[in-house]
């Protein structure tokens, strides 16, 4: 660990030691040294050591040749955990640059993956249309702003999920372009559920993708009913690896500084749950075990003394209980209560009363009195 401090402490005063005259042999030695030596410690990085590097990664990366940045964005692609800013700005880069990032890296997140969608060239959505997993708001975003090469691309991606509504538009789409056409059809989808979602060219493209389903074998399509049904069943409840999806993706975000109570509204109005509750975490500076713990146990009293005590409104209080990742689907009695128990609480003692629970390991004991007794009315 000493030499591992040590060695950081080299490489940034080498970084300070650059100035205008170095060779463009220097920097980018430089520029990936700093990479590599990340990937050794990102593990055991704090926030402020992982700030240290994406701040000297970042001006680097406007002083290197795109080899080099491409280079490091193979090196950071791979990571849980890495610099928000530098991986966004390479991830935007020329398409070679950004090409390891847009395919692997776990640290984008919908959010940049959209931005990136509707700003870069068709070269980059082609890319993230292969991504494992894409999601439907990604997915429609390619739709918007895609041409026939990424749009292709996405419907030949199995592992996308599409919802019936971007199924439909690339419906449309498939009206003007028979090659769409043509990969829909080899979607194991049922297309008479889109027959009051398209228009009469639409009407069209869904009468041929209907003769061919009706072709296919009736056990492909009950598998394919089967896929669809756990992969919206896999959305419910708490999955440890969404959550550390979600968790590196939200120290990215505050990386950028762009963690705040509109991401929380971001994040409620497209029920990303593990994202919601990744971003309260942080927000209170809670360790994740413990917010993890009220999930698991189903605990709406701690949730409430929490939420309330960083100003959280009353509305998206109650979006926040239904969206988490709870272990089971709360029932609507229990939001009825946790709802009433929040109006209750003052905010200014709900606030006092977090911190000194968190300063007993919030032990369940050592919440104060009068809190104990609002919360068991």
């Amino acid at each position: 660990m000493l030499e591992n401090t040590e060695t950081t402490a080299r490489a940034f005063t080498s970084f300070r030691a650059l100035d205008s005259d170095a060779g463009a042999t220097e920097r980018d030695q430089l520029f990936r040294n700093m990479a590599q030596l990340f990937t050794f410690v990102s593990d055991r990085c704090d926030d402020d050591q992982v700030e240290q590097y994406d701040e000297v990664l970042c001006q680097l990366a406007e002083l290197v040749e795109a080899e080099a940045r491409g280079e490091v964005a193979k090196l950071l692609a791979p990571l849980q955990r890495a610099p928000g800013t530098v991986v966004i700005k390479l991830a935007n880069d020329e398409v070679e640059v950004a090409r390891p990032l847009l395919e692997f890296s776990n640290v984008l997140s919908d959010d940049d993956l959209i931005e990136i969608v509707a700003g870069q060239s068709e070269d980059h959505r082609v890319i993230i249309a292969g991504r494992q997993d894409v999601s439907d708001r990604v997915g429609h975003a390619i739709v918007d702003h895609g041409q026939d090469a990424s749009i292709g691309r996405l419907v030949e991606n199995e592992t996308a999920q599409l919802t019936n509504d971007t199924l439909s538009d690339l419906v449309e789409k498939a009206a003007e372009s028979a090659e769409i056409t043509q990969k829909l059809s080899r979607r194991k989808v049922d297309w008479s559920a889109l027959a009051n979602r398209v228009s009469d060219a639409g009407q069209k493209v869904l009468g041929q993708l209907q003769t061919i389903s009706r072709a296919a074998d009736p056990q492909t399509m009950e598998k394919a009913s089967t896929i669809a049904f756990n992969r919206l069943h896999a959305r419910a409840g708490f999955s440890a690896h969404e959550w550390s999806i979600a968790w590196n993706q939200i120290k990215a975000l505050s990386d950028r500084r762009q963690l705040d109570d509109r991401a929380l509204e971001r994040f409620a109005k497209f029920a990303y749950g593990h994202h919601l509750g990744a971003a309260i975490t942080l927000m209170l500076g809670l360790k994740q075990e413990v917010f993890v713990k009220w999930l698991a146990t189903q605990d709406y009293r701690a949730m409430t003394i929490a939420c309330r005590s960083m100003g959280m409104a009353p509305d998206m209080f109650e979006r926040t209980l239904r969206i988490l990742p709870w272990r089971e689907t709360p029932e609507q009695s229990a939001i009825d209560t946790a709802l009433v128990r929040f109006d209750r609480l003052d905010p200014g003692e709900a606030e006092r009363s977090f911190e000194s629970w968190r300063a007993h390991a919030f032990r369940k004991h050592n919440i104060t009195p009068e809190l104990t007794e609002l919360l068991a009315s």
